[in-house]
């Protein structure tokens, strides 16, 4: 079983940053692949980014490039969200997510995991 908490979730002014961080803990493997996810008040959940074993590989949603960066401590068996020129259109609450290779379902839909925290609110004001 794996346990996933997120931290640091808060308010933050239009085109501040604030930095996420997910610990784990249970049978966690530097194999394994971590997301990020979001729901908005009153939509779906939608994917964020998410990062490969060893940092091989980041993918992120239109959305969030070139200002969001997902990386792994796996010394820690952290994931941090390092969001950027957040906006108003990025408050939601937001979940870390987490699955045991190998991948049966795209890394970009929330099928992809096994495993989820509880979410951290992000609020960002205008």
């Amino acid at each position: 079983q794996v346990l996933l908490v997120e931290s640091w979730g808060g308010v933050v002014q239009a085109g501040g940053s604030l930095r996420l961080s997910c610990a784990a803990s249970g049978r966690i493997f530097s194999s394994d692949v971590w997301g990020w996810f979001r729901q908005a008040p009153g939509k779906e959940r939608e994917f964020v980014a998410t990062i490969t074993w060893n940092s091989a590989n980041t993918y992120y949603a239109d959305s969030v490039k070139g200002r969001f960066t997902i990386s792994r401590d796996d010394v820690k068996n952290t994931v941090y969200l390092q969001m950027n020129r957040l906006k108003t259109e990025d408050t939601a609450i937001y979940y870390c997510a987490a699955t045991h290779p190998p991948l049966k379902k795209p890394i970009q839909t929330e099928e992809g995991y096994h495993y989820w925290g509880q979410g951290t609110q992000v609020t960002v004001s205008s």
